[in-house]
């Protein structure tokens, strides 16, 4: 079986070689194939990422968002030791500010930041994932420590997590997971759409 750490290096490496014309496309694909979701269309909190190292951007998606007139929200980094995530509201024009990774975030006073359980739709990007709704993302395991009260609910489990990415990202064999993994409801790509729920 291939390593994680192998198999994110191979995965991150094809996805960085994608042309410019090659990226386009498979975002307006997947824009296709994410919006037409009855998720996507009932859902009025939505996180978003913006695209690095690669992955699938979303620009298209967050523009249809807007236009449709959803609450866009992007995740944030803040200085705690705990390592999770908070969301900030992302509106049009608004100012954005590069964190520790160089990641574009919105520059906002900490008490405009939301929890993940007050948003609908967490679309999230990922390097892997496969066939039963497990994902490898970049290794710091923000996601999941965010995401990690999940476990704990049985009832009222929001928000929905969507992996997004481009369709060789899905791996034909079982990935390893741990107990910390949170896994996925669903994953869209530019060709696919796959419920794991």
């Amino acid at each position: 079986m291939t390593s994680r750490t192998t198999l994110r290096k191979q995965i991150r490496t094809h996805r960085q070689q994608l042309s410019i014309p090659e990226q386009q496309k498979a975002a307006r694909q997947l824009a296709q194939n994410l919006c037409r979701l009855p998720v996507f269309q009932r859902s009025q909190h939505i996180a978003f990422y913006l695209a690095n190292d690669g992955e699938i951007h979303l620009d298209d998606v967050i523009e249809t968002a807007w236009k449709r007139g959803k609450h866009c929200f992007l995740p944030v980094l803040r200085g705690n030791s705990d390592k999770r995530l908070w969301f900030a509201r992302y509106q049009p024009g608004d100012k954005l500010t590069c964190n520790r990774f160089m990641i574009p975030e919105p520059d906002v006073p900490s008490h405009r930041l939301i929890h993940a359980w007050s948003l609908d739709l967490l679309l999230l990007p990922l390097v892997v994932f496969d066939k039963s709704g497990n994902r490898l993302g970049m290794g710091g395991g923000y996601y999941d420590r965010t995401l990690a009260y999940l476990t704990r609910r049985q009832t009222w489990k929001k928000p929905r997590l969507f992996g997004v990415a481009h369709e060789f990202q899905k791996s034909a064999s079982p990935l390893s997971s741990h107990d910390w993994d949170i896994p996925l409801d669903a994953a869209v790509t530019d060709q696919h759409h796959y419920s794991f729920t």
